[in-house]
């Protein structure tokens, strides 16, 4: 397609606005020799349509690893940001594509944008969707553990939402507060709602208040159904107070934060004790 205007982009200096070019189409359907001859016969890399889609969000959004690897080889700008506020990088933890994921964050992309009321951070994205692989990478290159987002909160809040038990425990383990609050919800209220009883075990052994009211006044076991698996395992821990060793354990976790898990890995200690300070038990 013909460009149809050039203007300065509000949210990004990066030259021309189009309609939808052959370019994003080619990157959207993964059309890498094409998406390459393109690019050799001088086709604007950063062109962006008029939502200030790139045709790297749209690799992104498909999971094209090939076609991401081109568009930053030629210059593509890693962190520009659509009308909605999504980066590349948000695409790409949304899809599910590791490598895109990888490739991105090889060239400088910013795992950690300022949030806007339309757009979810990386780390987000991924809890959303329960890849747990990428939750793990973005964990281990500095993500922000409490980015909160104005509709679901920390990460963690929308991880138990969704019932991605292996997320939540990723997050717990690399430190996140497992009673941070959402309105006054916890993740244990979102969890309850979806009545799993390993999701809801997991957060009560790094530590969940069962008790804790949100607005409503409700604890967690008030959005449980009743009669169900889920409200059993509440209303056992309510009238049930852990050990003393499991107390000791969060305690421990609570006072570390985000150091927790590489502070109690050097412990000099037996494998035995040390299994049980890192949560390998669950």
């Amino acid at each position: 397609m013909e460009l149809t205007a050039a203007r300065r982009s509000f949210l990004c200096d990066i030259g021309m606005w189009a309609d939808r070019t052959a370019l994003h189409e080619a990157a959207s359907q993964g059309r890498a020799l094409q998406l390459s001859r393109l690019l050799d016969s001088g086709a604007g890399v950063n062109t962006v349509t008029v939502d200030n889609m790139t045709a790297l969000h749209e690799a992104c959004i498909r999971g094209n690893a090939n076609c991401v690897r081109l568009l930053l080889t030629a210059g593509a700008q890693v962190d520009v940001r659509t009308v909605h506020g999504s980066t590349p990088l948000c695409h790409a933890c949304a899809s599910g594509s590791l490598e895109c994921v990888r490739l991105l964050l090889e060239h400088g992309a910013n795992m950690n944008p300022s949030l806007t009321a339309l757009t979810a951070s990386p780390l987000h994205e991924a809890c959303i969707n329960g890849h747990v692989d990428i939750v793990e990478l973005l964990i281990s290159r500095g993500a922000e553990l409490e980015a909160f987002d104005v509709h679901f909160g920390p990460p963690l809040h929308i991880a138990a939402a969704k019932g991605h038990r292996p997320c939540v425990r990723a997050l717990l383990r690399a430190g996140a507060c497992v009673n941070s609050m959402r309105f006054h919800e916890t993740a244990l209220h979102l969890a309850a709602c979806g009545g799993s009883v390993e999701l809801l075990e997991t957060l009560i052994t790094f530590g969940a208040d069962v008790f804790y009211s949100d607005n409503s006044g409700k604890r967690p076991r008030d959005y449980a159904e009743h009669g169900s698996e889920g409200n059993r395992c509440l209303a056992f821990y309510e009238t049930c107070p852990l050990s003393l060793q499991q107390m000791c354990r969060i305690s421990l976790w609570s006072l570390l934060g985000p150091r927790a898990l590489w502070v109690l890995s050097d412990l000099q200690t037996s494998p035995r004790i040390k299994s049980f300070l890192l949560f390998t038990d669950i």
